[in-house]
């Protein structure tokens, strides 16, 4: 694609669009848009706009579209597949002003959010009026809902509650052309045509820069327990994953730790936790619902079928604050692997039964290549993140060998059934795998989408595939 640079003459009219102070060029201000929390990537745009309502979006991709500049969609700069990295340079579109909560339907159990919004402060504002917006990725303290919907965001919840493909109902897009349409309609049910709403869900903004986000809110659950479950082996752990669900039960989460990643996080938070030397891996499980009855009924299903796997304690937390500290070993170890060397994180999620011989397969490819792993993730839906630590690895079997230990990782997760990423997306960096999982007629259908929505190419190129 033969892309154009942004002359005086066009930064002008961005200027006349948005207003002086919301046109960023000096390389201090451009350099927050040039990375996000992928490993080692800079890309500098050469300009960033910061438009506040859907009408500036439009004319601003109108303009770019005329000229074949580039556009980069920004959120807030979480993700970890090089989404929002602006390799061709152009223009960044940035979101934050788009920040406001328009509307909460108590009646109808819907909010109307602007794509800017943080996911935790929609969460916090449903639950004062004692609703529940369950999407509550990992980031959910700094990251965009726009963003989620960008990559199909989920999170420890998704287990019972669903993605945020259940929640989302409407969409406010913009096109290249300008125009500023919605998707679909604020209803639960939608068979009118084919749904663009879930099209543009997961699209990476490559089809559209999303302005407005209709999503589906549900009454927030009384009461909750949490377990943590202890194991001496990941795959005992992972077995009983499915287990628990074949019981019957379906908790709100279900999540995999395993022995590495607890070690981090007491290196990196200072935190005080007896970790037996016998033990190797732990599911952290939660139940809720409106009677506690069921919930205490369905702890003692989820223990019976834990000791089926060998269990070698389940500690019950008693109160708000105990629940509190289980989870903030989950929610920081993400962080504590980043602080802790050069990593690599993959997202790989397979059908629930798989994860045993996924793990297992992980750890075997590991060793020949001789890199260490950490893994956590969302085991009730099979969702496993790999994070790859380059440990005692030389920097040439990093730089050269590693991309092949990838490449397994993927095959064996196709091979198990699954796919390339449950949550984190393609973005830039997992590009290279898709052909592992999709054939020619698939690439030749997502190009024929991109030629519609995008007959230039200018909107988030080189992402997902080229």
């Amino acid at each position: 694609m033969d892309y154009q640079t942004i002359t005086p003459q066009l930064l002008q009219q961005f200027k006349t669009i948005v207003g002086d102070a919301y046109i960023l060029t000096a390389a201090e201000d451009l350099e927050k848009y040039s990375h996000d929390e992928t490993e080692d990537l800079v890309y500098y745009p050469q300009v960033v706009a910061r438009p506040q309502m859907a009408e500036e979006v439009a004319a601003l991709l109108k303009l770019c579209n005329a000229n074949h500049i580039p556009v980069t969609p920004r959120g807030a700069g979480t993700g970890l597949s090089g989404g929002a990295l602006p390799v061709k340079q152009g223009l960044v579109i940035a979101m934050e002003r788009f920040n406001k909560i328009t509307q909460i339907d108590e009646e109808n159990l819907q909010a109307t959010v602007e794509p800017g919004v943080i996911t935790e402060v929609l969460m916090d504002a449903v639950a004062e009026k004692g609703l529940l917006y369950p999407v509550d990725p990992a980031s959910k303290g700094s990251c965009f809902i726009g963003g989620n919907v960008s990559h199909g965001s989920g999170g420890p919840r998704v287990v019972k509650y669903g993605t945020i493909r259940e929640y989302v109902l409407n969409l406010q897009v913009v096109l290249t052309s300008g125009d500023i349409i919605w998707t679909g309609a604020n209803t639960l049910k939608y068979a009118s045509g084919y749904n663009l709403t879930q099209l543009m869900i997961g699209s990476e903004g490559t089809l559209g820069i999303v302005t407005a986000i209709v999503v589906k809110l549900i009454p927030q659950p009384k009461y909750n327990a949490l377990l943590l479950a202890s194991f001496e082996t990941n795959e005992a752990a992972c077995g009983a994953v499915s287990a628990i669900f074949r019981a019957g039960v379906i908790p709100s989460t279900l999540e995999f730790m395993e022995r590495k990643g607890i070690e981090w996080v007491i290196k990196y938070d200072g935190l005080a936790f007896d970790l037996k030397d016998n033990i190797q891996a732990f599911l952290l499980i939660e139940v809720d619902g409106n009677n506690q009855d069921v919930i205490l009924e369905n702890c003692e299903q989820i223990n019976t079928v834990l000791e089926a796997f060998n269990c070698k304690d389940v500690l019950f937390a008693d109160t708000n604050a105990q629940k509190e500290e289980l989870w903030r070993i989950r929610r920081t170890m993400p962080v504590s692997v980043k602080s802790n060397s050069v990593y690599k994180e993959e997202d790989t999620v397979v059908p629930r039964a798989a994860l045993p011989q996924l793990i297992k397969g992980i750890k075997e490819i590991g060793t020949r290549y001789g890199f260490e792993s950490v893994c956590y993730g969302h085991a009730g839906d099979g969702n496993l993140h790999v994070n790859i630590i380059k440990g005692d690895m030389s920097d040439t079997d990093w730089n050269t060998k590693l991309k092949d230990g990838i490449r397994e990782v993927f095959e064996l997760t196709v091979g198990l059934g699954g796919t390339l990423s449950g949550e984190h997306g393609i973005g830039l960096v997992q590009k290279d795998y898709m052909s592992i999982k999709y054939t020619d007629v698939h690439f030749v259908l997502w190009r024929g989408i991109k030629q519609v929505f995008d007959p230039n190419g200018i909107l988030n190129p080189a992402k997902i595939f080229e």
